[in-house]
């Protein structure tokens, strides 16, 4: 009788101890389980970011491509071969990589250290804004950047900048990046955007040339409607290469006066995009002054770069 006992007791440990290992085993394969789901989810993130950062880098050079290739039409002496700087779109592919690239002359932009403050409310009115926000819009951006404490009829100096709490006052001296028009009174980011294609620092011209104006610039000439801007860019984008800069272009201003290629400097602004087969994409948008040989051998001098994914 004892024996069977301990036979049953010894059936029993036994079974008791291979439900142990069972669990033990079951409770082993789940944590190696969710480390390798670990793993292979961190494996795969990476795989990822690879690719992502493989498709960017991609997309940047051939944007910086589409740029080098936008200064060498730039620099053709052939009038008839040199590319246009009035905004007009190229195109262009390197293996599967679509380049768009749209020049503008900044000669047609509104230079902010330049120009006077009616050409400056101009601009603003052009952009939707109204015209006695204009004026003090335009007045401020000469109080900031001129050198003296005096406020214009509409503008704004220290004590009004004060008043309002902000910590700072006019730079009493010309803008040193576009961007900072923002810190100017009465400025923000959303009329920043509107006004952005149309201005520059770098032509040092009081009004733009509107044989390569951009539509915003456009809008900044009197009596200057959005369609008839929206026609003289049509109509501008569809003469041959070297017949506007002949003056002969035949195309007529809103007042009647004909379009003259006047200024036409060497400050460019490149906008350059690349586009990937699987949809990823960088915008580079750069200001370049042509002429002479910079550090890196090239003959354009790098005035403002920006690029970033667009994807």
């Amino acid at each position: 009788m004892n024996t069977i006992h301990q036979l049953a007791s010894f059936r029993w440990g036994a079974r008791r101890q291979l439900g142990v290992a069972f669990v033990l085993v079951m409770w082993v394969i789940a944590m190696l389980s969710v480390v390798l789901g670990s793993f292979a989810l961190i494996a795969r993130t990476e795989a990822m970011q690879s690719k992502h950062l493989f498709d960017t880098t991609t997309a940047r050079y051939a944007a910086e491509a589409g740029l080098n290739l936008a200064v060498y039409g730039l620099s053709k002496s052939d009038p008839e071969q040199k590319w246009m700087a009035d905004g007009r779109p190229y195109s262009v592919t390197f293996d599967d990589i679509q380049v768009e690239l749209t020049i503008t002359d900044d000669s047609g932009k509104i230079d902010i250290n330049a120009a006077d403050s009616a050409g400056l409310k101009n601009l603003f009115v052009g952009a939707g804004v109204e015209e006695p926000q204009a004026e003090e819009l335009a007045d401020a951006i000469v109080d900031w950047r001129d050198p003296d404490d005096l406020s214009s009829l509409h503008g704004a100096e220290r004590d009004d900048y004060r008043a309002v709490d902000l910590p700072y006052g006019p730079r009493n001296a010309p803008f040193e990046t576009l961007s900072e028009i923002q810190q100017v009174l009465g400025m923000n980011y959303e009329l920043y955007s509107k006004i952005e294609p149309a201005i520059t620092m770098f032509s040092g011209r009081s009004t733009p040339s509107a044989a390569y104006a951009p539509i915003e610039a456009l809008m900044a000439i009197p009596g200057m409607t959005l369609e008839q801007a929206q026609q003289l860019i049509a109509q501008r984008q569809a003469l041959a290469p070297g017949q506007l800069g002949q003056g002969n272009s035949g195309l007529m201003m809103p007042d009647g006066s004909p379009l003259m290629a006047d200024g036409g400097g060497l400050t460019y602004s490149v906008k350059s995009r690349a586009s990937l087969p699987n949809g990823a994409s960088t915008v580079l948008d750069a200001t370049v002054r042509m002429g002479g040989m910079n550090s890196a051998g090239r003959p354009f001098v790098v005035l403002r770069w920006r690029d970033g994914e667009n994807s």
